[in-house]
């Protein structure tokens, strides 16, 4: 019996060992960049591996192939608001698209038709971020005009959203509030959803079914001052996540702009303390590889880590607002007047 228990348990160690994913110890990148004229992107969403999705600062709504041609493109101006896009997401039967400042309209572009689908009028309105659950169930956040930060919610595949009430939202701190940076203040798991906020305050807000309820937890990234806080959140499953951000007034100031968390952003534990990459704007898992190799964008340049974000190395000076990666092999990023397709070897 006891060799037969130790054969099972050599049996099913080998088997771990053969599911664990080994990561790269380094890659190199080649980026082709496509021009956008006057505008800067800072949303884009990848639909397939061949195409993205994007929103700019003019208000063009379009769609780019891998070979850099524009496969379609929306000028959306409303009465005299040319709206600025920050915040993009997309079902299989639409695309939508956010803008900031006052007021705050939500596009919808379904089947050739443009519609506004939601709009807030208040001197402090400003979304930051969208993304769906599924095809039904969507969320938005933006800056408090409250005591609570905006929180938009779709049940129905996005013809419709509504605005949660601040008495069943956590209430926020003086000075806290988000930043538009790369879309990406909003991670998804399943139903999990966190939103990252920073300014005086840097906290990570996380709802474990879809937005109906949520917690509040504390984090250790630089803080205090308007422009500091995180930027940028993911999440590999529903333990295993990050945020990264620092103050974008002084971006190469690298004082705890990194944390990792292991017990679904209840607590967070910084890292590469005083080294690359200092500001972050935007920072994401690479698919399948289990959680270990991820790429981080700033304006100064982009940045791989090959375990958990604990290490990384800079693999390109060419800077960027944010990225949105297809595969081991291929990534999508978006700045000042550009779009890129990145090639990972």
């Amino acid at each position: 019996m006891k060799l037969k228990a130790i054969l099972f348990l050599a049996l099913i160690l080998l088997i771990s060992c053969e599911k664990s994913y080994i990561s790269r110890e380094t890659v190199t990148v080649t980026i082709e960049k496509f021009k956008m004229d006057s505008t800067s992107i800072r949303a884009i969403e990848i639909v397939n591996d061949s195409t993205v999705v994007y929103a700019s600062s003019i208000g063009d709504l379009g769609v780019i192939s891998g070979s850099g041609k524009l496969k379609g493109t929306q000028k959306i101006i409303t009465d005299t608001i040319i709206p600025h896009f920050r915040a993009l997401a997309y079902t299989k039967e639409a695309v939508y698209a956010l803008n900031v400042g006052n007021p705050a309209l939500l596009y919808q572009y379904k089947n050739n038709k443009i519609e506004i689908v939601y709009k807030e009028q208040n001197e402090k309105v400003f979304y930051d971020s969208m993304q769906f659950f599924d095809e039904l169930n969507g969320i938005a956040m933006g800056d408090p005009t409250d005591n609570c930060l905006s929180i938009l919610i779709t049940r129905d595949g996005g013809n419709t959203w509504g605005k949660i009430n601040c008495e069943d939202l956590p209430k926020i701190e003086e000075g806290e509030a988000a930043f538009a940076a790369s879309n990406t203040n909003i991670a998804i798991v399943g139903e999990n959803a966190w939103i990252v906020t920073g300014g005086l305050k840097a906290r990570v807000f996380h709802s474990s079914d879809m937005g109906l309820t949520w917690k509040v937890y504390d984090t250790p990234i630089i803080q205090g001052q308007p422009t500091t806080g995180i930027y940028s959140v993911a999440f590999a499953n529903e333990y295993e996540g990050i945020i990264c951000g620092g103050d974008y007034t002084n971006k190469f100031g690298n004082s705890a702009n990194k944390a990792i968390t292991k017990d679904g952003g209840r607590t967070w534990k910084v890292v590469a303390e005083n080294k690359e990459p200092q500001y972050i704007s935007c920072v994401q898992y690479v698919p399948e590889t289990d959680g270990k190799e991820l790429f981080a964008v700033s304006t100064n340049g982009i940045f791989y880590s090959n375990n958990a974000g604990e290490n990384w190395e800079k693999v390109s000076d060419e800077g960027f607002y944010t990225i949105r990666i297809v595969n081991k092999n291929t990534a999508w990023l978006s700045g000042e007047e550009v779009i890129a397709k990145m090639t990972i070897k």
